[in-house]
């Protein structure tokens, strides 16, 4: 009986097989699991003190899970999962049915609440730990004087520190009550490693598109696949750049999009296409690099309506279903310099527009694409986009500026502007569109906001979206390319970053086969025109300009030591928030200029000095 049972279910797996493939749908432009982060009451099990617990335990979960999921978003908008145990965990057998639980969830992090005394050890099974090495661990214990929730919570994390298990710590500074709103350091600490979480879960089992390899000898260009997976769980597909041509000579790519996105760039944008003989003609030259954003787009994410016949024959292209499958890559670079662009034109108009948050369909969470392959740069931004929401800026570290030199260069006296000297941030005109206006400002007291809260507020409102759209579009203007570096041309974004933005600088670098990120957080200023003039004049005026002085620091230091020629930006200051990512990915920070008070590292750092480099050499790689 179990036998015939057996082949009639194989036979149906077996016809099942025989299906045509086709382009499965998925909610997100991601094929993968939301985030989702586990919330665990903990409490004494014993009778009586239990039961005296259950209640106030219970509403110190509300509050927790209030907080997060009204606060924790993805940079698209999808809300990031949180769950609860079935039941206050207070014994093996509890913690186990927890652990049962998140596992049919896919929960990869995990926040402990106590506001009470309760078995360190061997009641939430921290032996393992609830979860497994890979989870993000956090625990909340109760300041209050008749509930011990600080007792636990030291004696928790000394198991966990003892055990080699990270854990962060969140306890408030003052007693506090357990009445109104959680108090806004516990909360602060709370959203920062709830949002750390969830950016590495995201990341976590999507990939690294490489498109092309290495660029004009550019070390961040050479794509570390052994670092990618182990420090941050991710796969690296490669593409070669003729696969590009191949696409757009076969007509591989959307008729319908391409002229909805053409007619949209030339009413909408101001372009100048050059003087002289140029390589293509105006129109062809504006097609070809929208056929390229297309390509590269359709490569990260893949596109339905390449897989499907009826649009093939429609359009003049072959339907394929493994082509239009794309790569599932949650961030790319690609290459162009030299082989690509000395035939055809550069990706500046490509990366500038999958960078923002907006195209020709309207407001959309941005893509991550770094210029020249650089996937150190390219997962910097990945990191900071999900840690921000916002799009983010890849640059040159193009050159320093002191107030002296300026003088002494325009007769202006920039002293009480950039007293300590300035950083001139600009790139191939591949900078995102957003950086061309303040779109903070855009918010009601938007720089009083974490910035996290300025994304949401603009996800939400369409008239914020709108003006953002406008603001951008009319402070860009698309320029031809400069035929002695990109002798097939391009459309390279030029625009001026308005100052008083602030922006939080970033670099992973790569020493041997560990890893180290620097962070600094800064403000951009607003030059004299004359003065900004004179800067474009003599670097380059056909790319966007965003001025830069780090905070506490002159310009000179930050030249000085910041890894290589690229660095990449953020809107908002999150060098707070990068810190605690990085120390969740055993990731030492080499430079950074966050105060002391809102760093925020396991418990385990503690037991070495407070040493990031000696912590994260004793854990070694998150997925190592």
């Amino acid at each position: 009986m179990m036998s015939k049972q057996k082949s009639k279910d194989s036979a149906g797996i077996s016809k099942s097989k025989m299906r045509p493939r086709k382009f499965v749908a998925s909610p997100r432009k991601l094929v993968g699991h939301v985030p989702t982060i586990a919330i665990t009451p903990v409490a004494d099990g014993r009778t009586g003190a239990y039961e005296d617990n259950a209640e106030g335990t219970w509403k110190m979960v509300d509050r927790v899970f209030d907080l997060l999921s009204q606060n924790v978003f993805l940079p698209d908008g999808t809300p990031v999962r949180f769950v609860v145990a079935p039941e206050i965990v207070y014994g093996p057998r509890s913690g186990a049915l927890a652990q049962a639980y998140y596992t049919r969830e896919g929960v990869s992090a995990n926040i402990w609440v106590s506001r009470s005394w309760a078995y360190s050890d061997e009641l939430m099974s921290a032996i393992q730990g609830l979860g497994s090495s890979e989870w993000q661990q956090a625990a909340y214990g109760l300041n209050q004087t008749d509930r011990p929730g600080a007792v636990w919570l030291k004696a928790f994390t000394a198991a966990m520190d003892e055990k080699k298990r990270p854990i962060f710590s969140i306890y408030n500074p003052d007693l506090e009550t357990e009445d109104g709103d959680i108090p806004p350091y516990v909360a602060e600490r709370l959203l920062r490693f709830a949002r750390c979480a969830a950016a590495i879960a995201e990341m976590r089992g999507k990939n690294y598109l490489s498109v092309g390899s290495v660029s004009m000898g550019i070390i961040g260009s050479d794509v570390r696949r052994n670092l990618m997976l182990d420090y941050f769980g991710m796969g690296t597909v490669s593409y070669d750049m003729v696969g590009i041509k191949g696409r757009i000579d076969k007509g591989f790519y959307d008729h319908d999009e391409l002229e909805r996105a053409f007619k949209f760039m030339k009413r909408r944008f101001d372009i100048d296409y050059g003087e002289g003989e140029r390589p293509l003609p105006p129109d062809d030259l504006l097609r070809e690099c929208i056929k390229m954003t297309l390509v590269v787009r359709d490569l990260m994410v893949g596109n339905a309506e390449l897989a499907k016949k009826s649009v093939g024959k429609a359009q003049g292209f072959k339907a394929d279903v493994e082509f239009a499958q794309g790569t599932n890559a949650i961030a790319a670079g690609t290459q162009g310099q030299r082989q690509w662009t000395d035939l055809h034109p550069n990706y500046d108009m490509t990366e500038s527009l999958l960078c923002s948050s907006f195209d020709w369909d309207g407001y959309r969470a941005p893509y991550i694409v770094a210029t020249e392959n650089d996937s150190k740069n390219a997962i910097g931004m990945l990191v900071a986009n999900l840690l921000s929401g916002m799009p983010q800026l890849f640059a040159d570290i193009r050159t320093n500026w002191t107030a002296e030199s300026i003088q002494a260069a325009t007769g202006m006296d920039v002293s009480d502007i950039a007293p300590d000297g300035l950083i001139d941030k600009r790139n191939s005109g591949a900078g995102s569109l957003d950086y061309a206006i303040d779109v903070i400002g855009l918010v009601k007291d938007g720089k009083d906001k974490p910035i996290q809260d300025v994304a949401k507020t603009i996800r939400g409102n369409q008239n914020l979206q709108k003006r953002l759209i406008k603001g951008a579009i009319e402070g860009t203007k698309y320029l031809s390319g400069i035929l002695e570096y990109f002798p097939g041309d391009g459309l390279s974004s030029h625009y001026r970053t308005p100052g008083g933005v602030p922006m939080t600088a970033y670099r992973y670098n790569v020493v041997g086969d560990r890893m180290t990120c620097s962070v600094v957080e800064g403000e951009t200023v607003e030059l004299p025109v004359d003065v900004a003039n004179h800067i474009s004049g003599v670097t380059n005026d056909t790319w966007p300009e965003s001025y830069w002085v780090p905070r506490g620091m002159s310009s000179f230091e930050y030249m000085s030591r910041i890894g290589p020629n690229h660095d990449a930006n953020s809107f908002g200051l999150i060098g707070a928030d990068m810190i605690t990512l990085n120390a969740m990915l055993r990731i030492p920070v080499d430079m950074h200029n966050v105060d002391k008070k809102d760093i925020f590292r396991p418990t385990m750092w503690d037991r070495f000095g407070g040493d990031d480099f000696r912590a994260c050499d004793e854990l070694g790689p998150l997925y190592a």
